[in-house]
């Protein structure tokens, strides 16, 4: 178990080194993406871009500027061109990307896990229900729902709350974000829209997979041994079909709250205004900002990488099978 522990973290290292590796690139090789013509302004002379590149060491090659950069994200400081120590700043606004993506963090946060436990509960309840009124009206009914949750937008589908629920009738706030430490109720209460926004495409889909997971279960032997002991039907559905069909619900999940976390939630913090970690990333690729970009996607590939290895050593832990040699 442990030399696969060992494995697995080395693995999750190469995978944020290759993604960091390969933003870094992409960025440098895009088309108006040297950072020095940006930050010299409109109509600038060669001379201007030219110092700028020197003096911000763009004009080092491919490889120590990506150390540079690396050294700056991981380390917070590394030595300027003139022996001062400098953070890793954004090229547009000179922040510093540390300090915004962790302001970011509790808006995030409070987003993905509101959303999460939202589309978990509803998702187990509808493909429960969906399960259990399984062929009958219900059961097509919940079905179609979950057809037009999948199929919605989280961009169409938060605009339309807005306008329905903030703009032409004020049941919830337009937008923004309230610390929890501010005021807990107002927290709540501006993160209703989002949270609902943000969990409807998983409430269908988690339905249906647990539909499909409850319906093969029935039909297996230790269901209809359990049933033929004489056990009451609700006990065999908790017990036994439910129990198992939960596995593939709980491997899902871990996934895809680091996807959402990752950066999956980027459209729905933008659209509320929530100047998250998401808003930020929205806001630096439209300016094709690279520091900010590499910082955040380091942040999402480190949530999802670690959230994946946690479900590995979990299934490890629980199933032997699944360990290398």
């Amino acid at each position: 178990m442990l030399v696969f522990i060992i494995r697995r973290l080395i693995g999750m290292v190469a995978v944020l080194f290759a993604v960091s590796l390969l933003v870094f690139g992409v960025f440098i090789l895009l088309p108006g993406g040297d950072p020095a013509q940006r930050m010299a302004g409109k109509n600038p002379t060669p001379e201007n871009i030219h110092n700028i590149r020197e003096q911000w060491g763009f004009d080092k090659p491919f490889y120590v500027q990506y150390a540079r950069m690396m050294q700056k994200a991981f380390t917070g400081l590394t030595p300027g061109p003139h022996n001062e120590y400098d953070i890793l700043r954004s090229f547009d606004t000179r922040q510093d990307v540390v300090h915004e993506i962790v302001k970011g963090i509790p808006a995030t946060m409070s987003l993905c896990i509101g959303a999460a436990i939202i589309w978990l509960f509803f998702g187990i309840v509808v493909g429960v229900i969906s399960a259990v009124t399984a062929g009958t009206a219900s059961d097509r009914l919940i079905t179609i729902l979950a057809l037009v949750g999948i199929s919605m937008p989280v961009f169409w589908l938060g605009i339309v709350m807005r306008f329905f629920f903030a703009e032409t009738n004020t049941w919830f706030p337009d937008g923004g974000y309230v610390p929890l430490t501010t005021d807990p109720w107002q927290w709540c209460y501006h993160l209703i829209m989002p949270w609902f926004c943000l969990a409807v495409l998983f409430i269908g889909f988690y339905g249906r997979v647990l539909r499909s997971n409850m319906l093969d279960s029935m039909g297996e032997d230790y269901v209809r041994t359990a049933r033929a002991k004489g056990l009451p039907p609700r006990a065999v559905l908790k017990r036994h079909v439910l129990r198992n069909s939960l596995i593939p619900i709980v491997t899902l999940f871990g996934l895809d709250f680091a996807a959402v976390l990752g950066g999956g939630a980027i459209l729905t913090e933008t659209v509320f205004d929530l100047k998250g970690v998401g808003w930020y990333a929205a806001q630096s690729v439209g300016g094709l900002d690279l520091p900010p970009i590499m910082g955040v996607t380091l942040y999402g590939a480190f949530f999802i990488v670690f959230f994946s290895a946690v479900v590995d050593f979990l299934y490890a832990y629980l199933d032997p099978r699944v360990r290398p040699a």
